[in-house]
């Protein structure tokens, strides 16, 4: 196993919030796919949502970035 590559299965979590859809966007962009519907609760009163993703990209997951 390649621990410096990305998972092939991720959640991303986060504020319902443009920075939560960037991140989706971009693990789209690099050949992720959206795994099921997003999931919606609230904390301290704000919405947090998640979304699985899977590596339906070519080949394996691209290495994780530094920093």
């Amino acid at each position: 196993m390649d621990t410096e590559r990305l998972p092939r299965y991720r959640v991303l979590t986060g504020p319902d919030d443009a920075a939560f859809c960037h991140r989706v966007s971009a693990a789209l962009d690099l050949g992720y796919a959206v795994h099921g519907g997003p999931a919606l609760t609230a904390v301290d009163g704000r919405a947090h949502v998640a979304q699985a993703l899977l590596w339906a990209g070519e080949g394996p997951p691209p290495v994780a970035p530094q920093g």
